[in-house]
């Protein structure tokens, strides 16, 4: 069995899909996996805030996310555009690797423009064949939700520790049981959307679940790099710290009254 040159870390957002990324990112042998598909052509952003709550009008939710900005259109032809997300990911010995969310799908179709609508001939005309798939979920919507509406608000998506950080704007983050309630339907969603993708493609990913992945990251970096060809001692201890705090857990608990009165995704 051909040993695979590149993989493609599939995910939900707060799944922990970061942490993995970025320990292999470290070894130098694993690519550079980014999350090249979250890019919207029209404006080279990644959805903002507000985009996530298409169609929502509560005014509560959205006073608490910032506006949409325009941003500038991505010109580049398809060529182009692969030749920069091959060569972006890719370390020297020639390991590709990359990270997609499953609402980004569609934009990966639209920039291949696969006459079949092929999401799994999307990849292939990508990367010229099948990618070792990684699979990393998270078993409990709630946090994940909750670390979301976090996210959306501030806009900090890492561990709270790196440049980015505002612990001002941080501290003004709102709970708001309708906001991630919203969230959470469009995660468990997405998690089914890759679970029935899986069994439809034939596929059998590297499972990867949170609760294993930040027990011991280190494990699970050498797992992926075994698989790739490369020296599992080369996984180093995990890159990232936690981001939820005590108010994380404060509004997961609360979340969990709300829900289970109101009927609100659990």
């Amino acid at each position: 069995m051909t040993t695979p040159n590149s993989y493609l870390v599939c995910a939900t957002q707060r799944s922990g899909s970061t942490l993995l990324v970025e320990s292999l990112a470290s070894t130098g042998v694993a690519g550079r996996p980014k999350e090249f598909f979250q890019y919207f052509s029209s404006s080279s952003l990644a959805p903002q805030p507000r985009e996530w709550f298409a169609g929502v009008d509560d005014p509560e939710i959205l006073a608490l996310l910032d506006p949409s900005e325009p941003g500038t259109v991505d010109s580049r032809d398809f060529e182009t555009w692969r030749r920069d997300v091959l060569e972006t990911g890719r370390t020297d010995n020639g390991v590709w690797g990359g990270k997609l969310m499953w609402n980004q799908f569609p934009l990966l179709v639209a920039r291949t423009r696969i006459a079949s609508g092929s999401s799994r001939g999307a990849v292939a005309e990508l990367l010229g064949g099948d990618p070792l798939y990684v699979h990393v979920y998270r078993e409990d919507v709630v946090p994940q939700a909750v670390s979301m509406w976090r996210a959306v608000q501030t806009r900090v998506w890492r561990d709270g520790h790196d440049s980015e950080f505002d612990a001002q704007r941080d501290a003004q983050a709102e709970y708001n049981a309708r906001g991630i309630a919203h969230l959470a339907g469009i995660l468990r969603e997405q998690e089914r959307q890759w679970r029935h993708w899986f069994a439809a493609e034939g596929i059998r990913p590297v499972e990867v679940g949170f609760r294993r992945l930040t027990r011991d990251s280190t494990a699970v970096t050498a797992e992926v790099l075994g698989l790739l060809g490369q020296d599992p001692a080369l996984a180093p201890p995990p890159p990232l710290k936690p981001q939820s705090n005590g108010r994380s857990r404060e509004w997961v608990e609360r979340y969990r009254h709300d829900a289970e009165k109101n009927g609100y995704p659990r």
